[in-house]
């Protein structure tokens, strides 16, 4: 189980502002794409996955590299739609706050699901 997404919002994450703003809205779609490092991750729909997606090579990190000053000048310009916006397919379930308060929902909602699952074999 990966739960990267989870912790994108908390409060010591390091996610820039404008990917917190994307995040909050959660209204976008997501895809698969190489377009922003050469190497295949999920990220929210923006003009910059759309429109390069399909032509981007397997190249990492060449193409990290070439597309970092671009990501950089979209981020300054607080540009949702040139920046890498990463997230999982169930992104609008990502809380805000600090990082104890979401592990511990995180591992509170474990445990009763697992203690549900449990009393259906006993």
């Amino acid at each position: 189980m990966q739960l990267g997404t989870a912790f994108l919002r908390a409060d010591e994450a390091g996610t820039r502002s404008v990917h917190r703003r994307a995040l909050a809205e959660a209204g976008r779609s997501t895809a698969l794409t190489r377009a922003f490092s050469g190497r295949t991750a999920r990220g929210l729909v923006n003009r910059f996955l759309t429109g390069h997606s399909a032509e981007a090579p397997a190249a990492y990190p060449q193409v990290h590299h070439l597309t970092s000053p671009i990501r950089a000048a979209a981020a300054r310009a607080d540009d949702p739609e040139g920046v890498n916006l990463w997230a999982g397919q169930t992104y609008a379930l990502a809380p805000n706050g600090p990082a104890a308060e979401i592990f511990a929902k995180l591992h509170g909602e474990a445990r009763a699901a697992f203690d549900r699952a449990e009393r259906r074999f006993v």
